[in-house]
């Protein structure tokens, strides 16, 4: 098939990722073009060179709007606004079998450009109101959309999701994410580093849990870090910087366990299975798709329980490493991740459209 990728802007689509938006938007392109598809990424122009890339806009919007995502601002928004609709045009116009929509913009969703092109949306965010009432009204034949959990699912349409609605659980590839025998008896974290990932909670819980702990991921949150991480940095507690797949990888799959410590409705959680693949068990709260991901893999504690949460850190550690492991290869592989995807775009290529 010939395929257009249609990606989220603020960060490149490229290693090191500063999301699991950017590192999903890399494996599927990646895994599509393994598979023997045509792939082209329409994503902010200073995205990974490996790919053909259509830039959507010259370059990754937190660049050339720094700091402004969620805030309303309407430089920003007309900025990437005109960025999609070019973007939507050319992809209407290129001849492409079918678009997987994972932009976050309401434009792809018109129903004059989903009668253009057969079009399967990835939703990846609980529901907004900017975003809320163009997913309800693109509910038309010839449109596929998808949730990253039964949760998400729960979250967009508390009753039942409608026709032309599924779960697609995120995949990793195992061997990017190679499994370990044994851990060095530490605990890992990795992750956005900002309030909604509650980085706070992990330093807290393996504190008083008695393990090391290392932190990695970008500094999404200047003014959160300064205030809440930095100080909690000594002894014990690291910060370990941003590394790309391999680096880290190899941090991750050293640790005992690992700290998951959503503090919003999490749709999926890919840091979680990242380290499960690893063999890590998993030490976490209990929001969004948490439990539905972790499952046999981990312990859970209540959002806002810190004693419960470092409970939950010793009980995670007497977990065999091949239980994590042997659930990614059950559920969340990337090659069924893949497999699923095409399935999906055989469906919207074969419905009718208006």
């Amino acid at each position: 098939m010939r395929i257009a990728l249609l990606a989220h802007l603020r960060h490149p689509v490229a290693p090191p990722f500063a999301g699991g938006m950017e590192a999903h938007a890399w494996v599927l392109a990646e895994g599509l073009m393994a598979r023997g598809h045509e792939v082209v990424l329409f994503a902010a122009g200073d995205s990974d060179p490996r790919f053909t890339i259509d830039p959507v806009i010259p370059v990754h919007h937190e660049r050339s709007f720094p700091g402004r995502e969620h805030r309303a601002d309407s430089g920003l928004v007309a900025h990437v606004d005109d960025g999609y609709a070019a973007a939507c045009d050319r992809i209407a116009a290129g001849g492409f079998d079918v678009l997987h929509n994972n932009s976050l913009s309401r434009l792809p969703l018109e129903r004059r450009r989903l009668a253009a092109v057969p079009t399967v949306t990835s939703l990846h965010v609980p529901p907004y109101d900017a975003l809320r009432w163009f997913v309800q009204d693109s509910l038309v034949p010839g449109h596929r959309i998808t949730v990253t959990s039964e949760a998400h699912g729960r979250a967009w349409w508390p009753d039942a999701p409608p026709e032309g609605v599924s779960v697609l659980h995120n995949g990793v590839d195992p061997a990017a994410w190679p499994y370990r025998e044994r851990g060095d008896g530490s605990a890992v974290w990795s992750g956005r580093i900002a309030p909604v990932k509650g980085p706070h909670w992990a330093v807290a819980a393996a504190r008083e849990a008695g393990l090391p702990l290392t932190l990695f991921g970008p500094i999404e949150d200047r003014a959160y870090w300064d205030a809440q991480i930095a100080p909690r940095l000594g002894g014990p507690v690291r910060y370990g910087g941003h590394l790309a797949g391999d680096a880290l990888a190899r941090e991750i799959g050293r640790a005992s366990v690992f700290l998951f410590t959503p503090c919003w409705d999490e749709p999926f959680g890919l840091v979680a299975i990242e380290a499960m693949a690893c063999g890590v068990p998993v030490a976490g709260i209990a929001c969004g798709a948490a439990e539905e991901v972790v499952g046999e893999a981990g312990c859970l504690a209540p959002h806002g329980d810190g004693p419960a949460l470092a409970r939950a850190v010793v009980a995670a550690l007497a977990i065999p490493r091949m239980v994590p492991h042997a659930r990614v290869l059950r559920l969340f592989t990337r090659d069924l991740w893949l497999s699923r995807c095409e399935a999906l775009y055989a469906q919207a290529k074969r419905a009718p459209r208006g």
